[in-house]
């Protein structure tokens, strides 16, 4: 791979923690192999990218993200600082701004081979067809995801439905049901229109006309979806990861953090432990907090949860009567840490594509519970497609809504006890051992990434 070595790859993450670490990690599988990598990002979020990367010779470039955005306080670019979601898509659409900066920077740079682009920046595209440089797209979503969403776009089966939880049949996957509650706005709309559906297909048509889709995934895993993306979609899709497992091997730190010493005692002890974490942007009301709270502590099982939400006030006197038993955390963890503790054999989780992998790689089967974008599609595909997790139903039996304490204390017993728990405990360390296989040496993950540098730096 000569080529290689005198290439550069531009890498321009979307302004929320979830994606940009998908790219930190493609950045270290792509420095891994002689290329020259430089990451585009903003102000607020340039820290934490240089930090990631400080043990590497990746580049950064800050972009001013644009001022005064109405509706988006001075000082946020990105989601996890967003007041609510709901701000999203003004974030989303400043980003627009950025185009005459982000070109005038990437003239700037010694030869570049390509971009990869967030899927939400669509408008890198205009950038790369004006610079004649081929862009590719990021998501940091599933085949299965991104296959099933272009597909209901496209063929509307969801159209005539009376109902948000009527299920219906996916055209050319017919043993999948879902149900319009499965997607968020605007695409569970029967009406096509409006900012949001704009937003969306937007970002599917520069997607569709890009060079080609970097997924997180890896062809064991999906390959009914990645064969038919590529047959029958455009444009085609390279399955390199999982991503997270370019991670460095984490330094033991001198003092190791409350909750690990926590897990280390479980472990002496006999316990085993179930992790609980919905991400950085899921808005959880302080009712349904309550209701987490409780079914925990009468399932008595053994957890640790991290909290990131408001209406912590509906957690009064939970600490003191779970003491010993259970670790409420408020701060940020190293998630693949604790997934990777001994102790640890179950993960409650929001699904973000991330947390998947990550869990994946651990070999901990994970207890869905999606709460936005695409996770309710993870949360299917963990559940029903891979056989790697159970899934949590809102009480009225929809996928979305809320869940009583009664459900959670079942679910979890039967995660971390049950008979489900075990056949799904058994199931995810097969697919463990497969992911580990696909980004070991002559894998198939590694071997795709090398034939897109390949094509993609050749001189």
């Amino acid at each position: 791979m000569d080529s290689a070595s005198s290439s550069r790859i531009v890498l321009f993450p979307f302004m929320s923690k979830g994606h940009i670490i998908s790219f930190l990690h493609l950045s270290r599988l792509l420095l891994h192999r002689g290329i020259a990598v430089t990451i585009f990002t903003t102000p607020a979020n340039s820290p934490f990218i240089r930090h990631s990367l400080a043990d590497t010779d990746a580049s950064v470039v800050d972009l001013p993200f644009p001022q005064n955005v109405p509706g988006i306080p001075a000082g946020v670019e990105s989601t996890d600082r967003l007041p609510s979601m709901s701000l999203f898509l003004p974030l989303a659409n400043a980003t627009k701004l950025m185009q005459p900066d982000f070109e005038h920077a990437l003239q700037s740079l010694p030869s570049v081979s390509c971009i990869v682009s967030d899927g939400f920046l669509g408008w890198t595209l205009k950038s790369a067809e004006k610079l004649g440089i081929p862009r590719f797209v990021l998501f940091g979503m599933s085949n299965y995801a991104a296959t099933l969403t272009r597909v209901v776009v496209r063929d509307r089966p969801h159209a005539g439905l009376d109902s948000d939880d009527e299920p219906f049949n996916v055209p050319s996957f017919e043993w999948i049901k879902l149900t319009r509650n499965d997607f968020e706005s605007p695409l569970k709309d029967p009406e096509t229109e409006g900012p949001c559906f704009e937003f969306a297909m937007e970002q599917i048509i520069a997607t569709s006309k890009s060079q080609g889709l970097v997924v997180n995934s890896f062809y064991e895993l999906e390959p009914l979806f990645l064969e038919y993306w590529n047959r029958e979609l455009d444009p085609k899709a390279w399955c390199v990861g999982p991503l997270c497992m370019a991670e460095p091997p984490r330094v033991e730190p001198l003092m190791k953090s409350i909750w690990v010493q926590w897990l280390d005692t479980m472990l002496v002890e006999g316990g085993t432990v179930i992790y609980v974490a919905f991400g950085t942007q899921a808005e959880i009301s302080s009712e349904q907090l309550q209701e987490i709270a409780i079914g925990l502590e009468k399932s008595e099982v053994n957890f640790l949860w991290v909290v990131r939400s408001k209406g912590l006030e509906a957690l009064e006197g939970f600490e003191e009567r779970v003491k010993g038993r259970g670790v409420v955390v408020q701060e940020w963890v190293e998630q693949r840490e604790i997934l990777h503790h001994e102790s640890v054999i179950g993960f409650m989780s929001h699904c973000g594509w991330n947390s998947v992998m990550e869990s994946i790689c651990a070999c901990v089967p994970i207890l869905a519970w999606p709460m936005m974008a695409e996770q309710h599609l993870n949360a299917r595909m963990v559940a029903e497609e891979l056989g790697v997790g159970l899934k949590i139903m809102a009480d009225s039996g929809s996928v979305r809504g809320f869940v009583k304490s009664g459900s959670i204390e079942k679910m979890v017993r039967e995660l971390m006890e049950g008979g489900k728990g075990k056949e799904v405990r058994k199931k995810v360390k097969e697919v463990g051992e497969a992911a580990r296989r696909a980004m070991a040496e002559g894998g198939s993950s590694r071997c795709t990434l090398d034939q897109l540098i390949v094509e993609t730096c050749k001189k």
